[in-house]
């Protein structure tokens, strides 16, 4: 653990508690990560955030870490986790704080965006598209999509079942799903998507050694402990959220992001053609009024600010310095 990164709980009304990784002074960068991930997936952005005159601020969302793990899936939905967002940019900047958000906490910052404009001075999504409402229940658009039932969140809607599985191992969990969404695996490997008749979500997947370059054995102990600790659940939750989702957004459907975004996807990464035959990165971030950029990465996969740090940090500190 680096000694210069101190920990502070953010308590809301209702009980919640989320804890949130901090470094450096100055206007505040909010980061918010993805599934199956921590506050240490930011790890590469710390040092150019700070020495770039800021304050790196990067949350354990509900679910993970150390953070509260409330029990029902409708804890989960994008209001509720868009409302922790709010009282964490509430407790560091009331002015408004600037949001990094990847996979599942890239869609949390859209939606903080949208409910709460005020706490929210700009925006950097990473992999996870802003598309227009869609008034849809998701369950039933991928059982359409995938009536075989070979799609990864499938499986998450299978309580008890799937937690079991990824409970069990769950080093081994975490690196044959994370190296499945990687820039680096074998052609034809996709996590996201299993080959029909699948019984498990990890049936067939590789378990890399050593690790890619991209990951560290620190980093994987680190996430295994937390989800060790605390489980799965929570985290699955998030998937399970979906349908409410629908219902709870349907007052902002006419809403846009009017915030200043920049949007960075992978090239490889499986999650851009989730809808068969369609490529999401074509028009990332459709509900966008104020985009300050489009960025693909040539051999990125999923985990964009761990696979390839450099540019993402690049494209991050060009971006703040447009904000000044």
């Amino acid at each position: 653990m680096r000694p210069d990164i101190d920990f502070r709980f953010v308590e809301r009304a209702n009980g919640v508690r989320l804890r949130v990784a901090t470094a450096g002074s100055g206007p505040t960068v909010l980061f918010v990560h993805g599934f199956p991930e921590s506050w240490i997936s930011w790890r590469h952005q710390i040092d150019p955030v700070v020495q770039a005159g800021y304050t790196f601020a990067a949350m354990e969302t509900r679910g993970y870490g150390e953070s509260s793990k409330p029990l029902d899936s409708s804890a989960y939905t994008i209001v509720e986790m868009a409302e922790d967002i709010a009282a964490v940019a509430e407790a560091f900047e009331p002015g408004g704080v600037i949001l990094v958000g990847h996979d599942w906490g890239a869609a949390q910052v859209y939606g903080a965006a949208l409910l709460h404009p005020t706490k929210v001075r700009a925006l950097v999504g990473l992999a996870f598209t802003a598309g227009q409402y869609v008034d849809r229940k998701v369950s039933e658009m991928w059982s359409s999509l995938y009536p075989e039932g070979s799609f990864y969140q499938q499986y998450f809607d299978k309580p008890g079942e799937i937690e079991t599985e990824l409970e069990t191992d769950v080093g081994g969990f975490l690196r044959k799903f994370l190296y499945a969404l990687a820039g680096d695996r074998p052609a034809d490997v996709n996590g996201l998507v299993r080959p029909a008749g699948t019984r498990h979500l990890l049936d067939g997947l590789p378990d890399p050694s050593p690790l890619p370059a991209w990951l560290t054995q620190e980093a994987l102990d680190y996430y295994t402990r937390s989800f060790e600790k605390g489980g799965l659940r929570g985290p699955i939750n998030r998937y399970r959220a979906q349908d409410l989702d629908v219902e709870q957004m349907r007052p902002y459907a006419a809403r846009q992001i009017t915030q200043p975004t920049l949007w960075i996807g992978g090239e490889r990464d499986p999650a851009r053609n989730l809808v068969p035959g369609f490529d999401r990165y074509l028009d990332p971030i459709p509900r966008c009024t104020d985009p300050r950029g489009k960025v693909v990465l040539p051999g990125v996969g999923h985990w964009i600010q761990q696979e390839a740090p450099e540019v993402v940090n690049r494209l991050l500190l060009e971006f703040l310095a447009s904000l000044r």
